[in-house]
């Protein structure tokens, strides 16, 4: 295959991965078995049970490279977005309020950008006036290494809770509020 047909293709299925996320809904969800009382939509994890998450890594959204892995040791929000998603400009200003409020206390959010277009996803961060970095992700890629059975959603946003040894503590499906987000992190910390 051509270096032309192969880049054509790989835009193919970049383009057909966004088009499934929008036409998911922006945070379509299917139902899940260990779910956390009073909310059906965040699967937790009892420690010692936890799946490892791998060092996802790559272009990060305002330039250069970013890893989870520069994380190490803290606790971890990866939040999964977009900025045509209605849900994640919903959250945005939560997760903002998080990483006030938890900051000095080791909790770290990196973002995971699906946009196509790098600049949407830059002006979604100027807009929202988020202090994190995010991992510019349009095709979907580094979700596909996370652990089988960690994501049991067809959309986004979903927020991914790393505890401090690398592991999955918590998901939530769909948008996020700083209650629901305290919930979860004041245990790990």
């Amino acid at each position: 295959m051509t270096k032309t047909r192969q880049k054509t293709r790989r835009m193919f299925m970049a383009t057909a991965v966004a088009a499934c996320a929008v036409l998911a809904g922006c945070s379509s969800t299917a139902p899940i078995s260990d779910t956390s009382p009073g909310d059906p939509l965040i699967r937790t994890w009892k420690e010692g049970q936890r799946p490892a998450v791998p060092d996802l890594s790559g272009p990060s959204l305002e330039g250069g490279k970013v890893s989870l892995s520069d994380y190490r040791g803290k606790l971890v929000l990866i939040n999964a977005w977009a900025s045509y998603c209605g849900p994640c400009r919903l959250e945005a200003p939560e997760l903002k309020k998080i990483q006030k409020k938890y900051g000095a206390r080791g909790l770290r959010i990196l973002g995971l950008d699906n946009d196509g277009d790098r600049a949407a996803g830059l002006a979604f961060q100027k807009r929202y006036r988020l202090e994190y970095r995010s991992l510019h992700d349009p095709s979907g890629k580094q979700l596909l290494r996370l652990p089988r059975g960690v994501l049991t959603t067809q959309g986004i946003p979903f927020t991914i809770v790393v505890d401090r040894s690398g592991k999955v503590a918590a998901i939530r499906m769909g948008g996020v509020t700083e209650a629901r987000l305290t919930k979860i992190i004041e245990p790990l910390l």
